[in-house]
């Protein structure tokens, strides 16, 4: 074998150990890809799940502040009609 041939073969065999650890590497990454999604996922659910519990409340304190704004509405026209009955 010629000196060409010998610096090719160990190029080539250089070459290939680096893609193998290259595959490797990324097959790692891929893994802690997957782990991470996941895990992301799972904290998107339980956001979810806590802003479902925590709208339940505030819609019902909307709804009561709702009906004490008209419950009040309502007892000032009362009271309108009562004043202008008594002036009259």
């Amino acid at each position: 074998m010629d000196p060409a041939q010998v610096a090719l073969f160990l190029v080539i065999i250089a070459l290939t150990i680096l893609l193998l650890v290259l595959g490797i590497q990324v097959f790692f990454i891929l893994k802690d890809l997957r782990q991470t999604i996941a895990k992301t996922n799972k904290v998107l659910d339980e956001a979810g799940l806590i802003t479902e519990s925590v709208s339940a409340p505030l819609s019902s304190i909307s709804a009561l502040a709702m009906g004490l704004k008209t419950g009040a509405s309502l007892a000032g026209f009362f009271k309108g009609n009562s004043n202008k009955k008594h002036h009259e």
